[in-house]
């Protein structure tokens, strides 16, 4: 099944509509275990490793036994750093040195982006805005276009094709709207944010990027 999508300008105005490319937007790209391999992906690779607990060798404290054995009518205890004592080392605890990247192959990792993609599309939560033309930095400019296309209301994902500062620092301001350059899209991203509007050739380069060898 193709699928097509709607342009507008910076009024909200609809101008054309585009076809989308099939190798990307297409039903049989949707496939959810994929997409979930590589959120599960994402999510533990952005992981920052802080829990750190102390084994025996990090606890300062004598190695002699507190008490005898036997006839103190207590229980059997071993030095003061013992794990069942206070201060003492914590055993089996989490350290710092446990790494929990993944990988996922190339293919993989495109075939989840299409999914997501695709996704979204059919959900009709993808806008394409021909062209950001304002000529200055105003926060009040990036809402009146997310007003104008009626998802002001809604986490918004503004997709652009290089590094612009004019659109970057417009919407940066925008608590619900989020931007990044098109060669950064992801899945998990794309799942997040309610709307994905790509701006001027930005959704043409998705094609160019993400079809390449």
């Amino acid at each position: 099944m193709g699928y097509s999508i709607s342009v507008y300008d910076v009024k909200g105005k609809l101008t054309e509509e585009k076809k989308l490319d099939d190798n990307i937007f297409n039903d049989d790209n949707i496939n959810e275990s994929l997409l979930h391999e590589f959120v599960v992906m994402q999510l533990s690779n952005s992981r920052i490793n802080i829990a750190h607990t102390k084994t025996r060798w990090d606890i300062t404290a004598s190695n002699r036994k507190l008490y005898r054995q036997k006839w103190t009518g207590k229980a059997r205890v071993g030095d003061a750093a013992s794990p069942i004592r206070r201060k003492g080392w914590v055993a089996f605890g989490p350290r710092n040195e446990r790494n929990f990247t993944k990988a996922m192959p190339k293919k993989q990792r495109r075939k989840a982006l299409f999914a997501a993609l695709t996704k979204k599309v059919k959900a009709g939560g993808v806008l394409w805005l021909n062209n950001y033309s304002f000529k200055e930095i105003r926060t009040k400019d990036a809402v009146s276009v997310l007003d104008k296309l009626s998802i002001s209301e809604k986490k918004t994902l503004v997709v652009i094709s290089e590094r612009n500062d004019l659109v970057y620092k417009s919407f940066s301001n925008v608590p619900l709207a989020k931007t990044i350059l098109v060669n950064y899209l992801n899945p998990k991203d794309l799942l997040t944010y309610s709307n994905v509007l790509f701006i001027g050739d930005s959704l043409e380069k998705v094609s160019e990027i993400f079809l390449s060898k």
